[in-house]
Protein backbone atom coordinates (compact mmCIF):
# COMPACT_ATOMS: atom_id res chain seq x y z
CA UNK A 1 0.00 0.00 0.00
CA UNK A 2 1.13 3.40 -0.53
CA UNK A 3 2.28 5.68 2.32
CA UNK A 4 -0.60 7.89 3.30
CA UNK A 5 0.53 11.49 5.08
CA UNK A 6 1.60 11.14 9.10
CA UNK A 7 -2.07 11.86 10.13
CA UNK A 8 -2.94 8.39 8.83
CA UNK A 9 -0.19 6.43 9.11
CA UNK A 10 -0.42 4.73 12.40
CA UNK A 11 -4.06 4.03 12.16
CA UNK A 12 -3.46 2.89 8.60
CA UNK A 13 -0.42 0.22 10.50
CA UNK A 14 -2.39 -0.12 13.43
CA UNK A 15 -5.54 -2.02 11.01
CA UNK A 16 -3.24 -4.00 8.84
CA UNK A 17 -1.72 -5.71 12.09
CA UNK A 18 -5.06 -8.12 12.80
CA UNK A 19 -4.92 -9.17 9.10
CA UNK A 20 -1.24 -9.77 9.06
CA UNK A 21 -1.94 -11.59 12.55
CA UNK A 22 -4.44 -13.83 11.42
CA UNK A 23 -2.54 -14.44 7.68
CA UNK A 24 0.00 -15.81 10.09
CA UNK A 25 -2.08 -18.00 12.15
CA UNK A 26 -4.64 -19.72 10.01
CA UNK A 27 -2.61 -21.19 7.27
CA UNK A 28 -3.99 -22.49 3.77
CA UNK A 29 -6.85 -19.35 4.23
CA UNK A 30 -6.81 -16.97 0.86
CA UNK A 31 -7.77 -13.51 1.71
CA UNK A 32 -7.97 -10.50 0.37
CA UNK A 33 -4.88 -8.29 -0.03
CA UNK A 34 -4.85 -5.60 2.38
CA UNK A 35 -6.27 -2.20 0.71
CA UNK A 36 -7.00 -4.62 -2.40
CA UNK A 37 -3.54 -3.89 -3.75
CA UNK A 38 -3.46 -7.25 -5.35
CA UNK A 39 0.29 -8.58 -5.60
CA UNK A 40 1.98 -8.94 -8.94
CA UNK A 41 5.37 -10.58 -10.31
CA UNK A 42 7.37 -9.35 -13.23
CA UNK A 43 10.08 -11.52 -14.66
CA UNK A 44 12.93 -10.76 -17.45
CA UNK A 45 15.70 -13.06 -17.92
CA UNK A 46 19.69 -11.58 -19.66
CA UNK A 47 20.76 -14.72 -21.18
CA UNK A 48 20.63 -17.08 -18.40
CA UNK A 49 20.67 -14.59 -15.45
CA UNK A 50 16.68 -14.55 -13.91
CA UNK A 51 15.47 -11.02 -12.92
CA UNK A 52 11.93 -11.16 -10.82
CA UNK A 53 10.56 -8.18 -9.09
CA UNK A 54 7.33 -9.11 -6.58
CA UNK A 55 5.19 -6.34 -5.37
CA UNK A 56 1.69 -5.67 -4.45
CA UNK A 57 -0.03 -2.77 -6.56
CA UNK A 58 -1.91 0.55 -5.12
CA UNK A 59 -3.62 2.57 -7.83
CA UNK A 60 -4.10 6.18 -8.07
CA UNK A 61 -7.63 6.22 -6.94
CA UNK A 62 -7.14 4.90 -3.41
CA UNK A 63 -9.26 2.00 -1.79
CA UNK A 64 -12.50 3.94 -1.37
CA UNK A 65 -12.45 5.13 -5.01
CA UNK A 66 -10.75 9.08 -4.06
CA UNK A 67 -9.01 10.45 -7.26
CA UNK A 68 -5.05 11.23 -5.79
CA UNK A 69 -3.83 12.51 -9.05
CA UNK A 70 -1.46 15.21 -8.55
CA UNK A 71 -1.26 14.36 -5.03
CA UNK A 72 1.28 11.17 -5.41
CA UNK A 73 4.21 11.94 -5.33
CA UNK A 74 5.98 14.26 -2.82
CA UNK A 75 2.26 14.08 -0.71
CA UNK A 76 1.34 10.24 -0.49
CA UNK A 77 4.38 8.98 -1.21
CA UNK A 78 6.46 11.56 0.42
CA UNK A 79 9.97 13.18 -0.82
CA UNK A 80 12.83 11.70 0.65
CA UNK A 81 12.91 9.94 4.51
CA UNK A 82 9.99 10.44 6.25
CA UNK A 83 8.13 9.14 9.71
CA UNK A 84 5.42 6.75 8.96
CA UNK A 85 4.06 7.27 12.71
CA UNK A 86 4.42 3.34 13.42
CA UNK A 87 7.34 0.62 13.53
CA UNK A 88 11.20 0.83 14.35
CA UNK A 89 12.72 3.34 11.50
CA UNK A 90 11.65 6.48 13.20
CA UNK A 91 12.23 9.46 10.88
CA UNK A 92 14.57 7.75 8.59
CA UNK A 93 11.33 5.56 6.54
CA UNK A 94 12.17 5.14 3.14
CA UNK A 95 8.93 4.36 0.60
CA UNK A 96 8.43 0.66 0.33
CA UNK A 97 8.55 1.19 -3.95
CA UNK A 98 4.47 -0.55 -3.60
CA UNK A 99 1.99 -1.44 -1.28
CA UNK A 100 1.77 -4.24 1.59
CA UNK A 101 5.29 -6.68 2.09
CA UNK A 102 8.30 -5.56 0.61
CA UNK A 103 8.71 -5.27 -2.76
CA UNK A 104 11.18 -7.63 -3.45
CA UNK A 105 14.07 -8.15 -6.19
CA UNK A 106 15.65 -11.34 -6.59
CA UNK A 107 18.74 -11.79 -9.10
CA UNK A 108 19.87 -15.41 -10.30
CA UNK A 109 23.10 -13.89 -10.69
CA UNK A 110 25.66 -11.14 -9.88
CA UNK A 111 24.82 -8.32 -12.03
CA UNK A 112 25.33 -4.36 -11.89
CA UNK A 113 22.77 -2.03 -11.36
CA UNK A 114 23.44 1.73 -12.43
CA UNK A 115 27.25 0.47 -12.85
CA UNK A 116 27.29 -0.76 -9.22
CA UNK A 117 28.14 -4.59 -8.23
CA UNK A 118 25.09 -6.38 -6.58
CA UNK A 119 25.19 -10.17 -6.10
CA UNK A 120 23.14 -12.77 -6.56
CA UNK A 121 20.03 -13.35 -3.94
CA UNK A 122 16.75 -11.68 -2.92
CA UNK A 123 16.59 -7.85 -2.01
CA UNK A 124 13.87 -5.82 -0.28
CA UNK A 125 13.81 -3.00 -2.34
CA UNK A 126 12.72 0.51 -1.30
CA UNK A 127 13.35 4.13 -2.75
CA UNK A 128 14.17 7.99 -1.42
CA UNK A 129 12.39 9.71 -4.44
CA UNK A 130 12.83 12.74 -4.86
CA UNK A 131 11.76 15.75 -7.30
CA UNK A 132 14.68 15.56 -9.67
CA UNK A 133 17.09 12.72 -7.97
CA UNK A 134 15.58 9.27 -6.34
CA UNK A 135 17.81 7.04 -4.32
CA UNK A 136 17.26 3.11 -4.81
CA UNK A 137 18.02 0.88 -2.16
CA UNK A 138 18.65 -2.94 -1.61
CA UNK A 139 18.01 -4.10 1.64
CA UNK A 140 19.48 -7.66 2.99
CA UNK A 141 15.94 -8.21 4.70
CA UNK A 142 13.24 -8.60 1.87
CA UNK A 143 10.57 -10.44 4.51
CA UNK A 144 9.18 -7.55 6.27
CA UNK A 145 5.98 -5.31 6.22
CA UNK A 146 6.12 -2.37 4.35
CA UNK A 147 9.21 -0.12 5.52
CA UNK A 148 8.33 -0.17 8.96
CA UNK A 149 10.81 -2.30 10.16
CA UNK A 150 13.86 -0.88 7.72
CA UNK A 151 17.20 -0.40 8.99
CA UNK A 152 19.98 1.15 6.70
CA UNK A 153 22.02 -1.03 8.77
CA UNK A 154 20.80 -3.93 6.18
CA UNK A 155 21.71 -1.39 2.95
CA UNK A 156 23.70 -4.11 0.51
CA UNK A 157 23.52 -1.40 -2.18
CA UNK A 158 22.35 2.08 -2.98
CA UNK A 159 22.30 3.59 -6.38
CA UNK A 160 20.65 6.61 -7.66
CA UNK A 161 18.43 6.93 -10.91
CA UNK A 162 16.20 9.87 -12.57
CA UNK A 163 12.67 10.17 -12.90
CA UNK A 164 10.56 11.05 -16.14
CA UNK A 165 7.85 11.77 -17.03
CA UNK A 166 5.39 9.06 -18.84
CA UNK A 167 2.21 7.99 -19.91
CA UNK A 168 -0.44 7.77 -17.51
CA UNK A 169 -0.35 4.67 -15.25
CA UNK A 170 -3.48 4.02 -13.03
CA UNK A 171 -1.64 0.96 -11.44
CA UNK A 172 1.61 0.93 -10.24
CA UNK A 173 3.52 -0.84 -12.25
CA UNK A 174 7.27 -2.53 -12.50
CA UNK A 175 7.97 -3.50 -16.35
CA UNK A 176 11.29 -4.18 -18.59
CA UNK A 177 10.92 -1.25 -20.99
CA UNK A 178 14.27 -2.21 -23.04
CA UNK A 179 15.98 -5.56 -23.43
CA UNK A 180 19.21 -6.14 -25.00
CA UNK A 181 21.26 -9.51 -24.99
CA UNK A 182 23.69 -8.33 -21.87
CA UNK A 183 21.30 -5.64 -20.32
CA UNK A 184 17.71 -4.63 -19.76
CA UNK A 185 16.14 -1.24 -18.01
CA UNK A 186 13.66 -1.84 -15.09
CA UNK A 187 10.89 0.92 -14.99
CA UNK A 188 8.90 1.66 -12.02
CA UNK A 189 6.03 3.54 -13.66
CA UNK A 190 2.85 5.38 -11.24
CA UNK A 191 0.72 7.90 -12.39
CA UNK A 192 2.62 10.10 -14.76
CA UNK A 193 6.21 9.44 -13.06
CA UNK A 194 8.53 6.94 -14.71
CA UNK A 195 11.90 5.77 -13.08
CA UNK A 196 14.26 3.90 -14.91
CA UNK A 197 17.04 1.50 -13.49
CA UNK A 198 19.81 -0.27 -15.83
CA UNK A 199 20.52 -3.86 -15.16
CA UNK A 200 23.88 -4.97 -16.87
CA UNK A 201 25.76 -8.22 -16.94
CA UNK A 202 29.33 -7.25 -17.89
CA UNK A 203 30.27 -11.10 -17.53
CA UNK A 204 27.01 -12.72 -19.26
CA UNK A 205 29.64 -14.79 -21.44
CA UNK A 206 31.14 -16.12 -18.94
CA UNK A 207 27.51 -17.44 -17.04
CA UNK A 208 27.07 -19.09 -20.74
CA UNK A 209 30.70 -21.25 -20.09
CA UNK A 210 29.51 -21.78 -16.75
CA UNK A 211 26.23 -23.09 -17.46
CA UNK A 212 27.51 -24.79 -21.05
CA UNK A 213 29.90 -26.94 -18.66
CA UNK A 214 27.30 -27.92 -16.42
CA UNK A 215 25.56 -29.34 -19.29
CA UNK A 216 27.99 -30.99 -20.69
CA UNK A 217 28.33 -32.97 -17.09
CA UNK A 218 24.65 -34.28 -17.70
CA UNK A 219 22.67 -35.61 -20.05
CA UNK A 220 23.02 -32.94 -22.49
CA UNK A 221 26.73 -34.59 -22.52
CA UNK A 222 25.94 -38.07 -24.31
CA UNK A 223 25.08 -35.89 -27.80
CA UNK A 224 28.22 -34.92 -29.95
CA UNK A 225 25.50 -32.05 -31.39
CA UNK A 226 25.61 -30.19 -28.00
CA UNK A 227 29.93 -30.53 -28.02
CA UNK A 228 29.90 -29.42 -31.36
CA UNK A 229 27.37 -26.31 -30.19
CA UNK A 230 29.34 -25.75 -27.27
CA UNK A 231 33.01 -25.33 -29.54
CA UNK A 232 31.28 -23.31 -31.89
CA UNK A 233 29.51 -20.36 -29.21
CA UNK A 234 33.32 -20.26 -28.24
CA UNK A 235 34.60 -19.71 -31.66
CA UNK A 236 31.82 -17.12 -32.05
CA UNK A 237 32.83 -15.12 -29.39
CA UNK A 238 36.46 -15.90 -29.52
CA UNK A 239 36.48 -17.58 -25.93
CA UNK A 240 37.70 -20.02 -24.27
CA UNK A 241 39.45 -21.60 -27.21
CA UNK A 242 41.50 -24.33 -25.73
CA UNK A 243 39.10 -26.06 -24.26
CA UNK A 244 36.54 -25.54 -27.36
CA UNK A 245 39.01 -27.29 -28.76
CA UNK A 246 38.36 -30.24 -26.72
CA UNK A 247 34.95 -29.70 -26.87
CA UNK A 248 35.55 -29.75 -30.88
CA UNK A 249 37.39 -32.90 -31.09
CA UNK A 250 34.74 -34.82 -28.87
CA UNK A 251 32.24 -33.83 -31.20
CA UNK A 252 34.63 -35.82 -34.05
CA UNK A 253 36.22 -38.17 -32.82
CA UNK A 254 35.44 -39.16 -29.41
CA UNK A 255 35.01 -43.34 -30.18
CA UNK A 256 31.56 -43.54 -27.67
CA UNK A 257 30.06 -40.01 -28.93
CA UNK A 258 31.69 -38.47 -31.31
CA UNK A 259 30.71 -38.33 -35.21
CA UNK A 260 33.43 -37.30 -37.82
CA UNK A 261 31.41 -34.96 -40.34
CA UNK A 262 31.78 -32.11 -42.49
CA UNK A 263 31.06 -29.85 -40.00
CA UNK A 264 32.38 -31.13 -37.17
CA UNK A 265 35.89 -31.58 -38.11
CA UNK A 266 35.89 -28.03 -39.71
CA UNK A 267 34.67 -26.62 -36.46
CA UNK A 268 38.22 -28.35 -35.04
CA UNK A 269 39.99 -26.52 -37.98
CA UNK A 270 38.59 -23.43 -37.23
CA UNK A 271 39.10 -23.45 -33.83
CA UNK A 272 43.08 -24.42 -34.43
CA UNK A 273 43.38 -21.67 -36.94
CA UNK A 274 42.00 -19.19 -34.45
CA UNK A 275 44.45 -20.64 -31.74
CA UNK A 276 47.22 -19.85 -34.29
CA UNK A 277 47.92 -23.27 -35.65
CA UNK A 278 48.04 -22.52 -38.78
CA UNK A 279 49.33 -25.36 -40.95
CA UNK A 280 47.53 -28.12 -38.21
CA UNK A 281 44.80 -26.12 -39.24
CA UNK A 282 45.14 -26.92 -43.19
CA UNK A 283 46.03 -30.41 -42.72
CA UNK A 284 42.12 -30.66 -40.51
CA UNK A 285 40.68 -28.49 -43.30
CA UNK A 286 42.17 -30.74 -46.10
CA UNK A 287 40.98 -33.56 -43.75
CA UNK A 288 37.26 -32.48 -43.74
CA UNK A 289 37.36 -31.74 -47.69
CA UNK A 290 38.34 -35.10 -48.36
CA UNK A 291 35.67 -36.80 -45.87
CA UNK A 292 33.26 -39.04 -48.58
CA UNK A 293 30.29 -37.95 -46.87
CA UNK A 294 31.29 -34.16 -47.81
CA UNK A 295 29.21 -32.56 -50.69
CA UNK A 296 29.66 -29.45 -53.25
CA UNK A 297 27.25 -27.45 -51.22
CA UNK A 298 28.85 -28.34 -47.58
CA UNK A 299 32.21 -26.69 -48.99
CA UNK A 300 30.53 -24.03 -50.61
CA UNK A 301 28.52 -22.82 -47.33
CA UNK A 302 31.69 -22.76 -45.67
CA UNK A 303 33.42 -20.47 -48.34
CA UNK A 304 30.52 -18.33 -48.16
CA UNK A 305 30.78 -18.00 -44.24
CA UNK A 306 34.71 -17.01 -44.38
CA UNK A 307 33.90 -14.60 -46.92
CA UNK A 308 30.82 -13.17 -44.81
CA UNK A 309 33.53 -12.98 -41.70
CA UNK A 310 35.77 -11.11 -43.94
CA UNK A 311 38.11 -13.62 -45.06
CA UNK A 312 38.36 -14.14 -48.70
CA UNK A 313 41.78 -15.86 -48.70
CA UNK A 314 40.95 -18.88 -46.72
CA UNK A 315 37.53 -18.43 -48.77
CA UNK A 316 39.37 -18.79 -52.23
CA UNK A 317 41.44 -21.67 -50.90
CA UNK A 318 37.91 -23.76 -50.10
CA UNK A 319 36.12 -23.00 -53.29
CA UNK A 320 39.07 -24.15 -55.09
CA UNK A 321 39.06 -27.41 -52.94
CA UNK A 322 35.61 -27.50 -53.88
CA UNK A 323 36.33 -27.44 -57.55
CA UNK A 324 39.16 -29.55 -57.53
CA UNK A 325 37.10 -32.65 -55.91
CA UNK A 326 33.85 -31.82 -57.80
CA UNK A 327 34.86 -29.92 -60.91
CA UNK A 328 31.25 -30.71 -62.74
CA UNK A 329 29.27 -29.86 -59.92
CA UNK A 330 27.53 -26.90 -58.92
CA UNK A 331 27.50 -24.31 -57.79
CA UNK A 332 31.44 -24.89 -57.98
CA UNK A 333 31.65 -21.93 -60.52
CA UNK A 334 29.43 -19.50 -58.50
CA UNK A 335 31.79 -20.36 -55.56
CA UNK A 336 34.79 -19.48 -57.79
CA UNK A 337 33.13 -16.08 -58.98
CA UNK A 338 32.76 -14.82 -55.24
CA UNK A 339 36.03 -15.80 -54.53
CA UNK A 340 37.41 -14.23 -57.49
CA UNK A 341 35.59 -10.79 -56.87
CA UNK A 342 36.39 -10.91 -52.99
CA UNK A 343 40.31 -10.73 -54.35
CA UNK A 344 39.72 -8.32 -56.89
CA UNK A 345 39.91 -10.38 -59.57
CA UNK A 346 37.50 -8.65 -61.26
CA UNK A 347 38.51 -10.29 -64.91
CA UNK A 348 38.22 -13.95 -63.36
CA UNK A 349 35.34 -13.64 -61.50
CA UNK A 350 34.18 -12.44 -64.89
CA UNK A 351 34.96 -15.75 -66.48
CA UNK A 352 33.78 -17.71 -63.64
CA UNK A 353 30.57 -16.16 -63.45
CA UNK A 354 29.44 -16.97 -67.60
CA UNK A 355 31.02 -20.63 -66.86
CA UNK A 356 28.28 -20.78 -64.04
CA UNK A 357 25.54 -19.41 -65.97
CA UNK A 358 26.33 -22.26 -68.09
CA UNK A 359 26.46 -24.95 -65.46
CA UNK A 360 23.18 -23.33 -64.00
CA UNK A 361 20.84 -25.96 -62.66
CA UNK A 362 17.23 -23.99 -62.95
CA UNK A 363 16.62 -20.61 -64.23
CA UNK A 364 16.56 -19.61 -60.19
CA UNK A 365 20.28 -20.11 -60.24
CA UNK A 366 20.61 -18.69 -63.64
CA UNK A 367 19.01 -15.35 -62.92
CA UNK A 368 20.87 -15.35 -59.74
CA UNK A 369 24.44 -15.31 -61.61
CA UNK A 370 22.55 -12.94 -63.46
CA UNK A 371 22.22 -10.38 -60.30
CA UNK A 372 25.84 -10.85 -59.80
CA UNK A 373 27.78 -10.03 -62.99
CA UNK A 374 26.52 -6.04 -62.94
CA UNK A 375 28.16 -6.20 -59.20
CA UNK A 376 31.45 -7.55 -60.05
CA UNK A 377 31.19 -5.20 -63.04
CA UNK A 378 31.48 -2.37 -60.60
CA UNK A 379 33.78 -3.37 -57.93
CA UNK A 380 30.84 -4.15 -55.79
CA UNK A 381 31.89 -6.79 -53.10
CA UNK A 382 30.05 -9.47 -52.78
CA UNK A 383 30.16 -12.21 -50.28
Amino acid sequence: MARFPRSSSLALALSLLPLATASAQIRGISLPPSGDNQPARVSQWIGPVEITVGYSSPDVHGPTGEDRTGKIWGELVPWGMSNLGFGTCGEQCPWRGGANENTTFVISHEVQIQGRTLAAGTYGLHFLPGADEWTVIFSSNSTSWGSFSYDAKEDVLRVTAKPTKGEYREWLTYDFTDRDPDHATLELQWENLRLPIDITVPNLDEFYLAAIRRDLRTTPGFSWQNWQAAATFCLQKKINLDEALVWAKTAAENPAIGQENFNTVVTVARVEEALGQTEQAKKTYDRAFALPSAQPFDLHQLGRQLLAEKKPAEAMRVFEANARRFPKAWPIEVGLLRGHAALGNKAEALRHAKLALAQAPDEAAKKNVEGLIPLIEKGVAID
